[in-house]
Parts: C-alpha cells; structure tokens; sequence
C-alpha cells in the first residue's frame, strides 16, 4: 500500500523519510518543483544530531499525481489546508483517510471538505526545518499522538499507530486529539510572541522581562478552550493546567521545563521565526482565526492574542522589524 505524504517539508520530510527506511512504500507530493526533483534525483536527505541518513524516495508535483490511496498524511503549513485538501480529494479512495499531520486546528477544514469520517488527527511536537531543496533538518524528539476525532479507539487507529512508530516509537492515540491540538495552540501562542524577536525559543521562554506575557498568550487561548468546554493536555514539559489555574509555581517549573527541552534541540528557533527571518514568507498566523471567530461567539476579548498577531501581521508585511522592542511594546499594552 502506497502512503502519499503531501507535502515533504519539515514534518513530512522527516516522517517520510523514516517509513521509508522502515519498508514503507511512500510517495511524495510537493508543490516545489526543485525540491521534488532533488527528492527523485539523489533522495531526501535527513541530518542533526537525532540521525544521518539518505532515504531514496519518490515525488511529484500534484498535477502529476494518478490513481487512489488508501492512506494521505496531510503536512503542508496550516495556511494550505483548504487548497491541498480539495487538491488530494479526488487521489483518496472511498474508504482511504487523511491525517492531519500539522500545526493548528486544520482538522475542521478537511472534514468539510472529505468528511469528518475520513479524518484523522495528528499532534506532533518533534523539531524540524526544511534546509534546502532535498534537505530536512532533524533536530530534536517531540511527542506524537494521534487520534480519530470523535474519540474512537478504533482499528485503523492502531493501524496508523503501528505505522508512526516506525518513526517514533513512543507514538500514542488519544481519546481526546483536541485536547493535544488546543494544547499545542496554547504552546504555540508563547512561540509566535517569541518570533517576534530573535531570541531562540530557550532564551525566550527563560527571559524574566517578559515571561508574563507568554504566560498571557497561553493563558488566553486556555482560557477559550475551557470555556467551550475542551480539556488541554501537556506535552514535553507544557502543563496547561497549571496556567489555567494561575498556579504561579507550576507555571514557572512548566516553563524551565520547556527551555531545558528545547535546549536539547538542534532547532533552536521556531518554524515562526524562520518563515520571517530567513525564508520571508507569511507564517501560519492564520490558524488562530478560527480561534478568535470562537473567542467572539463566547465573549472573550483575547487581547493579546489579537495584538501578537497584529505584529505578526506587520512584520509578514515588512512594517515592523523582529526585535525585543517589541515586546517592550506589548509589554506597556499588557503591563
């Protein structure tokens, strides 16, 4: 059975690469026409301290795609879903599935599209970047969960399980994939206000000026997820339920967790801070609209989190520079 992972970028690449080296038959489908041809050419290339190898592959672009499969593990950034997802419909069998394997709550936008029924939802948390065409870095563990989104434990989740392992073998499945998502939402709220500097993600997190605004910005989005009733759960040292309840002391041992965690990584910055610092492109921002669309409809304000984004926004648009001025700025708004 042919695995189609759209999109071979910094997790799809990695993982791809892994089931690869495992036996698994994998195709890759990438909208980057010379990352597709160095994947046919010389392989995919995975590097970092976690391992070394070459993984000889098969890509294409999408218009090139044929036929039906069973299984597609859906990797672009969040700001694609909508398009690959209508683009990879008619290459999913009648009974295949698509697995979210992204950042953000992209879950909602593929089951408009395909069916909650053929959906699958994915956490992951491991380090990555893609480095040049054919050339994913490697550069710590994370968590990986999976889990069908009405909660069913059911057989083609443990089937999918057994093929992440080949990855990562502690692999877990969930009852409950939105709390990890939500979860990660919160987390990734502290890494946006981060990319709004240079610092890396430990000396972000660690810095006392400002530690109290990336407890906010997690803050916030807990606070909507308890609101419309959604448990998050922790991952790597994030303890949601300690910043829910303003436990000052639990807060502070989650967040020395968190920098001695990404210490351990080779990636030392986010995938935010590299699409604005080195690849100049637009981030995946977008993944909170649907957040601050629920935010309206419950009665919460969010007002951090609307005005991290905002600065994000500005910084997409070469109006405003990464620097800790700018949590200067924030931090007078939201002293």
């Amino acid at each position: 059975m042919t695995i189609v992972i759209w999109g071979a970028g910094a997790i799809g690449g990695t993982l791809g690469a892994y089931l690869i080296r495992a036996g698994q038959d994998v195709l890759f489908v990438d909208i980057v026409q010379e990352h597709v041809e160095a994947i046919n050419r010389a392989g995919l290339r995975i590097t970092g301290p976690v391992d070394e190898f070459t993984a000889r592959a098969s890509a294409c672009t999408p218009d090139a795609l044929t036929g039906k499969y069973q299984t597609v593990l859906l990797c672009t950034k969040a700001q694609h879903t909508k398009a690959a997802t209508e683009s990879l419909r008619p290459y999913l069998a009648r009974d295949g599935v698509v697995v979210s394997v992204q950042n953000g709550l992209n879950e909602l936008i593929i089951q408009d599209i395909i069916g909650a029924e053929c959906t699958i939802g994915c956490f992951v948390n491991f380090s990555a970047d893609y480095h040049a065409p054919g050339e994913i870095l490697f550069g710590g563990r994370g968590a990986v969960v999976l889990g069908e989104l009405d909660g069913a434990m059911s057989p083609r989740l443990q089937r999918l399980a057994a093929l992440f392992r080949h990855f990562d073998q502690d692999t877990l499945t969930t009852e409950n994939i939105w709390g990890y998502l939500w979860g990660k939402e919160a987390y990734g709220a502290m890494l946006f206000v981060s990319a709004l500097t240079h610092q890396s993600i430990a000396e972000a997190l660690s810095d006392q000026r400002y530690r109290h605004l990336y407890i906010r910005a997690a803050q916030e989005i807990l606070q909507l997820a308890d609101t419309i009733g959604i448990e998050a759960y922790g991952f790597n040292g994030f303890t949601p339920a300690a910043f829910l309840a303003n436990d000052a002391d639990g807060i502070a041992k989650s967040l020395d967790t968190l920098v001695a965690f990404n210490k351990l990584s080779a990636k030392t910055h986010s995938g935010i801070w590299r699409d604005l610092a080195v690849r100049k492109r637009d981030t995946e921002v977008v993944m909170y609209e649907p957040l601050l669309a629920q935010a309206e409809a419950a009665g919460l304000a969010l007002p951090l989190t609307r005005r991290w984004i905002e600065m994000i926004h500005q910084i997409e648009a070469g109006e405003r520079e990464q620097s800790t001025s700018n949590l200067d700025e924030l931090k007078a708004e939201f002293p």
